[in-house]
């Protein structure tokens, strides 16, 4: 929704491998069941922007870093919706072991993530910014209350 709605993309497949995005990364999805289902460019989309989750995740987290500066612009595209849905999640609903102090490594690192990314969509790195820039004020928030 992001993508389509912010970002003006309305690329029936570039929006269906978004959706698919963490298929083959969270499922016992292959690549080649989703290329079988879905077809090529759809399966190369999803591959570009997965993570080798048999790496220790320390790592994963670094090479998405780096990997970010080679990313296609439709994979770029795909990483942006990802990282505003997930900087938004991490906000609002964080998962219930999250303290503080991961919320913004969270944030700062998904922040590292899209500054090595090309500029693609203007529209989406604006709205990046923004719900990174209002997430950080309410971690800040909850943390001036914790001290309170």
């Amino acid at each position: 929704m992001l993508m389509a709605e912010i970002g003006q993309i309305d690329d029936p497949e570039l929006l269906t491998a978004a959706l698919l995005h963490d298929t083959v990364e969270d499922t016992s999805t292959t690549p080649v069941e989703l290329e079988t289902a879905f077809g090529q460019r759809i399966r190369k989309l999803v591959e570009e922007v997965s993570d080798d989750k048999s790496l220790p995740k320390a790592e994963r987290k670094a090479r998405q870093i780096e990997h970010a500066r080679t990313l296609s612009d439709d994979a770029t595209i795909i990483k942006l919706g990802d990282k505003i849905a997930n900087v938004l999640d991490v906000t609002h609903t964080p998962p219930s072991n999250w303290d503080i102090r991961q919320r913004r490594e969270y944030l700062d690192w998904a922040e590292s993530v899209i500054g090595n990314c090309r500029k693609v969509n203007p529209a989406l790195e604006a709205y990046f910014r923004s719900v990174l820039s209002d997430g950080r004020k309410s971690l800040l928030k909850i943390t001036d209350k914790e001290h309170a």
